[in-house]
Order: structure tokens, then C-alpha cells, then sequence
């Protein structure tokens, strides 16, 4: 007798997601690549923001007028008989519909709750606009993603959205959920984008706290002065990027790039840096990127060439783990992650 098939691990899982644009979207993708059933609430009309069908996959889709009393009836109906409910809404917007969690303590006591929003539910600018980069900027992190004299920046929604956001949402949905087996009770999961990104940087505090960060750019291997830990522009104005933070990954790098030299034992010898870090940069704009890609991918000098996203799903790494997708206008989308031993 042929054994069955293993089941994703959320199968069974019943999520409503009320449609919406960004963390909201990716957490509920997070938990249908998983085996989830996520059944999204669209409201009529086009969205406010049309990011495309990416973040569709594996979801379900109703279209509901809440304005209407019909419209309300079935979104209620349908919130009581999942066992969560995801939503990117400003504060006090799900409520002003009828459906926030208060509506369903009664009818529904397990009910888990999962809000995501940018500053929280609670505070001084819940009810404020904002976007992934004030999310991340009032956390302190995005102070040390910036060069001297050149303004900050990070990629875009990746941090505060993603990260902070979408991922923390998921994780305490499930936490919510876990408890509320031994609890019979469900509960409001307050996904703030700000909390998760502070949350992120505890590395960044907890190195502050022993001495281990300098607020002096020069002296930091993570602020772009390190001749060994950043992006350099290589002889067809692509970049290849260098982390070699341990000593004999770094030795293994000196060796690699030609620089023979230089001592491997003075590394972390700032005042050293800016006269070595030129001759790297001068030594990497002699190769293409993917000359350097030849000499170097693979090796433990930790190295890795700056890829667009056209180009790293055919990267052989991406094409050997599957890691992206192909969708059928010919595009692609990242693979499920993390992956099962077991669990499809």
C-alpha cells in the first residue's frame, strides 16, 4: 500500500487576507506557499497602488462591496470561518468597517488577528502616512546605510516592508496561533514595520553595547571604508561585492587580488585603509565582473558579483536550488523559502 502524500505544513490553515498593497500581500503568500488557504477580501475598483499579480500565488480571491450591507454580511461570515485574518490597514479603518477585532469576540474567540502597519497600533504616529524608508529611518538603521557626503539609502521595501513588516507579521500569526491551541483563545498580533526593524538591528545594538561599533565611518568595517567589506566597480562599470570579515577568508582575498604585500595581520589597522582601499579598487577595474566572477565565485575569499534582477534567476547557484519561478508571461518570481526536508 503506496504511503500518502506528506502535506504542506499549513495545510489546513483557513486565512482571510484583506487585500492591500506590500507586507500584508507577502505574508499571506509566506503562508499559502506553505499550504495555507488564503482567501483575499478585493474590494471593487482597481487598487490604489497596482503592484501586479506576484504576490498572488497559491491565493484565493473574493470581491466584496464593504459598503454594502451584503458585502459586510459575507466578509463576516467568511472572517468566522477562518482561523486568522491579515491586514495592512491604517489603525481604526477595520473597525470603521465593522470587522475589527472587537466584532468578533464573541462569535469567534480563536479568532487570530494579524495587523500590519508602519508605526503600530498604538503611539504618538499610528495614525501618520508613511513608507518603508521613514519606517527605517526612525530606527536608527538606515543612519549606517550611507557613504561620507553621500545621503542614505536602502533597497527598496525590503527592510521596513518585507522585513520588518511582512516577515514579523507571518512569524507572530503563527505564534498567535500556537498559543491559542493550548489557550483556546485567540488574539490582535500588532505588526509594527518599525518594531520589526528595531527588532533586526539588536546585532547592530548589541555590538554599540560592547564596543564593537564605531559611529565614525572611517573606523567601521560595516560604513564603506573597509577595503574588504564592499561593492567595487569593475572594468565594465558592473560591481562585484567583497566580505571578507575573518582573518584567513581575508588573507585568502590578498592572495587572490595579487596583493602580497600587505600584512593580513593588520586587517582591522584603520588608519591603513583608505591607501589600501584604493589600490583594491584599482586592482578589481582591471576585470569585467564576470572575469573577477571567474577568478573569484566559489573560493573563500567571499565574494559575489552584483547581479540585477534580470539576471540572478539564470545565475547557476539560482538555476541549481530552483530558486526562482518561471511565470507564464516568461517573467520570474522567487521559489517558496525556507525549504522542508520532508513537507513539499
Amino acid at each position: 500500500m503506496q504511503a500518502p502524500a506528506p502535506a504542506a505544513p499549513l495545510t489546513g490553515l483557513q486565512v482571510i487576507e484583506m487585500a492591500g498593497i506590500g507586507p500584508c500581500p507577502l505574508a499571506g503568500m509566506l503562508l499559502a506557499d506553505h499550504g495555507a488557504d488564503v482567501l483575499v477580501i478585493d474590494r471593487p475598483g482597481p487598487p490604489a497602488i497596482d503592484t501586479g499579480t506576484g504576490l498572488d500565488r497559491g491565493k484565493r480571491h473574493v470581491r466584496l462591496d464593504l459598503k454594502t450591507a451584503e458585502g459586510l454580511a459575507e466578509a463576516r461570515r467568511l472572517i468566522e470561518a477562518a482561523d486568522a485574518v491579515i491586514e495592512g490597514f491604517r489603525p481604526g479603518v477595520m473597525e470603521r468597517l465593522g470587522l475589527g477585532p472587537a466584532t468578533f469576540t464573541a462569535s469567534h474567540p480563536r479568532l487570530v488577528y494579524g495587523r500590519v502597519t508602519g508605526w503600530g497600533q498604538t503611539g504618538p504616529l499610528a495614525q501618520a502616512a508613511g513608507h518603508d524608508i521613514n519606517y527605517v529611518a526612525l530606527t536608527g538603521v538606515l543612519s549606517v546605510a550611507s557613504r561620507a557626503g553621500v545621503p542614505p539609502s536602502v533597497p527598496a521595501t525590503l527592510i521596513g516592508d518585507m522585513g520588518g513588516g511582512a516577515l514579523l507579521l507571518a512569524f507572530g500569526l503563527m505564534a498567535a496561533l500556537w498559543e491559542a491551541q493550548r489557550s483556546g483563545r485567540g488574539q490582535v498580533v500588532d505588526a509594527a514595520m518599525v518594531d520589526g526593524v528595531g527588532l533586526m538591528s539588536s546585532l547592530l545594538h548589541s555590538l554599540r553595547a560592547a564596543g564593537r561599533w564605531n559611529d565614525e565611518p572611517g573606523r567601521n568595517v560595516f560604513l564603506h571604508s573597509a577595503p574588504f567589506y564592499d561593492c567595487f566597480e569593475c572594468a565594465d562599470g558592473r560591481f562585484v561585492s567583497l566580505g571578507a570579515l575573518e582573518p584567513q577568508f581575508y588573507a585568502e582575498l590578498l592572495r587572490r587580488l595579487g596583493l602580497d604585500d600587505v600584512d593580513p595581520a593588520a586587517q582591522h589597522d584603520s588608519r591603513q585603509w583608505p591607501a589600501l582601499r584604493e589600490r583594491v579598487a584599482t586592482r578589481i577595474r582591471e576585470k569585467t565582473r564576470d572575469e573577477w566572477t571567474a577568478l573569484l565565485e566559489g573560493s573563500d575569499a567571499c565574494f559575489a558579483p552584483v547581479l540585477t534582477l534580470q539576471e540572478a534567476p539564470q545565475h547557476r547557484h539560482a538555476q541549481a536550488r530552483a530558486g526562482y519561478l518561471q511565470t507564464a508571461d516568461g517573467g520570474w518570481m522567487p521559489s517558496p523559502a525556507p525549504r522542508f526536508s520532508r513537507s513539499p
